[in-house]
């Protein structure tokens, strides 16, 4: 659950004089609703929060959005949500431009707009929002919004994967182990999936396990790959839950069992794999 951010003292301290008792007050409400909020008390929240946002002020109409996003203390509505975010991001909040930067991206009851997606982002990508900068990189890779730009997609995940995103620091493997954007070296390429591996990513994961399978960017090691393999597959990845139906058939680092193998065949079919009904079949015929 997201937390208000106090922000208004520093801002409402350089107000002038004649306007300080305004502010004070303002600033009093504001915490009311972040207590009110924190204590789960959302319509109370809600209320306190609307008039402050009327007013103009950037992070209660930010917060505001959030509530109309969710559903919190007030019935969802994703065009108020816009709404308020919108004049929010217009007063530089960085959190109301990711956020309306998502809703564009997304299209969730909103129309899809890659341009107005691209845009937002942009905004709180520069104000050092990780998220924000991973799916910069992510609309530079495939060219969604912006024109397709391999070298600004690694810029981005690099900024994003060095303030510890564990999907921009997967990505930015990928980008190093093919060679787009930068020279194609397995060496980093290893390095940013292991972090992101570690911190649970199943694209960072399964990734890691190929590399430790192939030897690339490290010493092969089966043992290590169905280590990784494991973890993927524990999360539902059916590539991941291929490969160790594949090792436990061939006996790579871990006792030949095709009975596992038959498992784990049968489960990358469940999760969409054609490539492991074909083997579910195969080893099926085999008996």
């Amino acid at each position: 659950m997201k937390k208000f951010k106090t922000l208004l003292a520093t801002a409402l301290l350089a107000i002038a004089t004649s306007t300080l008792v305004y502010a004070n007050s303002a600033e009093q409400q504001f915490q009311q609703a972040v207590t009110a909020y924190n204590k789960q008390d959302f319509r109370t929240a809600f209320e306190l929060l609307k008039p402050l946002a009327e007013q103009g002020i950037a992070e209660a109409q930010s917060n505001l959005g959030v509530m109309y996003q969710h559903g919190l203390g007030v019935k969802q509505d994703y065009q108020q949500a816009m709404k308020w975010y919108q004049k929010a991001a217009e007063q530089g909040i960085a959190e109301a431009q990711y956020n309306l930067g998502e809703m564009y991206y997304k299209g969730k009851d909103v129309k899809q707009d890659y341009h107005q997606a691209f845009k937002w982002y942009q905004k709180a990508a520069e104000q050092g929002i990780a998220q924000a900068q991973a799916y910069l990189g992510v609309m530079y890779q495939h060219g969604l919004g912006v024109k397709q730009d391999y070298h600004q997609a690694v810029k981005w995940y690099q900024k994003a994967a060095e303030l510890g995103h564990e999907g921009a620091q997967s990505n930015l493997g990928g980008m190093y182990k093919n060679g787009e954007g930068v020279r194609q070296d397995y060496h980093q390429a290893f390095k940013w999936y292991q972090k992101a591996a570690e911190q649970g990513d199943v694209g960072g994961q399964v990734n890691l396990g190929l590399m430790y399978y192939n030897g690339e960017g490290v010493r092969q090691d089966y043992h290590q790959a169905f280590k990784w393999y494991q973890k993927a597959a524990e999360q539902g990845f059916s590539l991941a839950q291929f490969k160790l139906g594949l090792m436990y058939y061939n006996g790579e680092g871990v006792r030949q069992d095709k009975a596992k193998a038959k498992d784990y065949f049968g489960l990358a079919c469940d999760n969409g794999a054609q490539i492991g009904c074909d083997n579910y079949r195969k080893l099926n015929s085999e008996r």
